[in-house]
């Protein structure tokens, strides 16, 4: 693969450790730094990382030797980290989603191509063999011609589970913003991009409790939807709806059901990797698996980023920038679209990331070619 790719960490939260634990071992990268607010943080991830040093977030951003920076903190920092460091010539892949509002990503798409610096973005999860599998059935004609779609994704919430969960309550949070991108990326590899969405959403409690950790028992402040429902209208005449929560218990739905004119095909969760893809067709009398047929096989956080890494003139990144605004764009109209009452045109659009072949875990870790 040629000299390692070398990579800065910016944010060295939870997700973080995923990421470590596909890219510190893999021979296409190099983990040169990393940086975090709490500098005891960084100083002791860097102690994990043969080579790596533990930077302040400005060092990190205008260091050298790095290439490209792996902005892993939380929604409201993405654009200014990212901005940071394609001021620096770096390219940047960053946490979903993109940023916490449509301007910003805008802002971070419009500076990078400026700067000549590329742009990806998770989630890398819809390149494993769950959603591939999906997609090439579709592809196939499996289903005959898609006409719709569902996508579901209902939780109580993180705060149950995640020791410092105010994020995921404040702008740039809620299930839409956290959860949406899993399945509008997905649905978008499925259908294709959207063209317009109409949407409702509600703010069911003012705030939740922290179920764990230090600070369990304490109370913070709910400042966004909560619950968000809508339809997605994709330029090929399907339409999607979708539903994302962090106000119910639990759902029976498919994570996402593709319907077509011969099938419905049931998609896994768009945020794992893998999956069983079952497909149920006109006439038949029960669902089929499908087996795995594309996709990064055993695939982890990270895969997008390697991708990323490898693209070149005749393969633009699976992951790239102008898809993650494109979801940025479709999440933020639908929350407009409830505030405003009305239908919201999208002012962007993108082509269908190029599909992944099937490809075994020892290719892409790099252990064989």
């Amino acid at each position: 693969m040629g000299d390692a790719h070398r990579i800065g960490i910016v944010g060295l939260g939870v997700i973080a450790g995923a990421y470590l634990g596909t890219l510190a071992r893999h021979p296409g990268v190099e983990i040169a730094a990393v940086a975090d607010l709490d500098a005891a943080r960084a100083a002791e991830a860097a102690r994990q990382l043969p080579g790596a040093k533990a930077l302040s977030v400005p060092d990190l951003l205008s260091a050298d030797d790095i290439q490209t920076v792996l902005n892993l903190t939380t929604p409201a920092a993405h654009a200014e980290i990212a901005l940071g460091a394609i001021g620096h010539g770096k390219h940047v892949y960053t946490e979903k989603p993109l940023a916490a509002t449509f301007e910003d990503g805008q802002a971070v798409i419009a500076a990078a191509a400026a700067a000549g610096v590329g742009v990806a973005c998770a989630p890398d999860t819809v390149l494993g063999t769950g959603t591939q599998t999906a997609r090439a059935a579709v592809d196939a004609g499996l289903i005959g011609r898609p006409l719709a779609a569902s996508a579901v994704m209902v939780t109580p919430g993180h705060e149950r589970w995640h020791p410092h969960p105010d994020f995921y309550y404040a702008p740039g949070g809620g299930p839409l913003l956290d959860m949406g991108p899993y399945y509008i990326s997905a649905l978008v590899q499925l259908l294709g991009p959207v063209r317009a969405v109409t949407g409702a959403a509600a703010r069911l409690r003012g705030e939740r409790v922290i179920g764990s950790g230090p600070r369990q028992g304490e109370r913070i402040p709910v400042e966004v939807d909560s619950h968000v429902s809508g339809v997605l209208e994709h330029a090929n005449g399907a339409l999607s709806t979708l539903t994302t929560s962090f106000d119910g218990v639990t759902t029976t739905a498919a994570p996402i059901e593709v319907h077509g004119e011969r099938g419905t095909l049931s998609v896994p969760d768009p945020n794992r990797f893998d999956g069983e893809v079952r497909l149920f067709e006109l006439g038949g009398a029960d669902w089929r698996t499908l087996p795995p047929s594309a996709g990064y096989a055993d695939a982890a956080r990270g895969v997008g980023l390697l991708d990323f890494v490898r693209a070149d003139d005749r393969r633009p990144p699976r992951a790239d920038g102008d898809l993650a605004l494109h979801v940025l764009e479709t999440m933020t109209a639908l929350l407009r679209s409830s505030a405003e009452g009305r239908r919201i045109p999208l002012t962007t659009t993108v082509e269908r990331p190029e599909p992944v072949p099937l490809t075994p875990a020892r290719t892409w870790q790099g252990l064989s070619e």
